[in-house]
């Protein structure tokens, strides 16, 4: 049978896990979390990650999976989501990371494997979306030119399988759903001012600190997650004198620019939209789901 899970997805700060934990505590459900960050262990304050007393009441899955040094992609979390839906009958999926939850939904393109030095031959092409365009033109025309990591993709797969990626992408976008996920867009009209005072909470609550006991522990500031929204900026305090009164200002300014790409996704996603009583619709879309 296919499995069933109810997901609210969303812009960061629009009240994503409080809704989860209400409709979780309700229905005996288990919350996974659909977070790429959420996974590193010791990034917690940044991330927004579950307190410990949440954890308690309600059974968290997704989070603290890995190392930040460690390797972490979409394929290993669908794999963890299949896990969890198999184990758990009442599921709710909570988070902004759409990429994370259109694989759990719909899977991934099956493409094939790419050894390193094909990848450093393809890497090496000036003209990537010249060359893209030779092999395949459908997918040079959706991309930019300076989108560098997809026009290699497409060219690498090309080269190693003789397909095209856009191609492979069509065929799968005809496959039905892996999930029949019940599903809302929660997002705020004040998201802006929700961003302002999350950043101001996270740096009472030792954010600084949290930044620099994981550059004690050994983990660059060049690695992936600590690129990311506030680490990077928090970095730059602890490591290049940048006052933290300006590292926090554009952890917020960032912050918000990331909050409007995420509403991007929820054109493609085609989720239903909610500004207001996200934890009541949760619950009423639970009713239909659950009973």
């Amino acid at each position: 049978m296919t499995p069933r899970c109810l997901v609210l997805a969303g812009p960061t700060a629009s009240g994503k896990s409080a809704a989860a934990m209400a409709v979780c505590e309700a229905y005996g459900a288990v919350l996974l979390s659909c977070d790429a960050m959420q996974v590193y262990r010791g990034m917690d304050i940044g991330t927004a990650k579950p307190s410990r007393e949440e954890q308690e009441r309600v059974a968290h899955f997704g989070i603290d999976l890995v190392k930040p040094d460690e390797p972490f992609d979409a394929a290993m979390f669908r794999e963890i989501a299949d896990e969890v839906l198999a184990a758990h009958p009442r599921v709710v999926v909570a988070g902004g990371t759409s990429l994370y939850i259109r694989a759990l939904i719909r899977g991934l393109v099956k493409t094939p494997d790419v050894d390193a030095e094909l990848r450093a031959k393809v890497e090496a092409i000036e003209d990537l979306h010249g060359e893209l365009a030779r092999v395949d033109p459908v997918l040079a025309e959706r991309l930019h030119p300076n989108d560098r990591v997809r026009l290699v993709r497409g060219v690498e797969v090309f080269r190693a399988s003789g397909q095209r990626l856009s191609e492979l992408q069509a065929a799968h976008a005809e496959e039905p759903d892996r999930v029949d996920a019940h599903a809302l867009w929660l997002d705020r009209e004040d998201l802006n001012e929700r961003i302002d005072r999350r950043v101001e909470i996270m740096a009472e609550a030792g954010y600084v600190d949290e930044v620099r006991a994981l550059l004690d522990a050994g983990y660059a500031r060049t690695l992936k997650p600590m690129q990311s929204l506030g680490y990077r900026h928090l970095c730059d305090a602890l490591l290049d004198g940048v006052e933290l009164e300006e590292a926090l200002r554009r952890t917020a300014r960032d912050t918000r620019r990331f909050a409007k790409k995420q509403r991007n996704w929820m054109r493609v996603l085609g989720y239903p939209k909610v500004l207001r009583e996200h934890e009541q619709t949760a619950l009423d879309v639970a009713k239909v789901l659950w009973g």
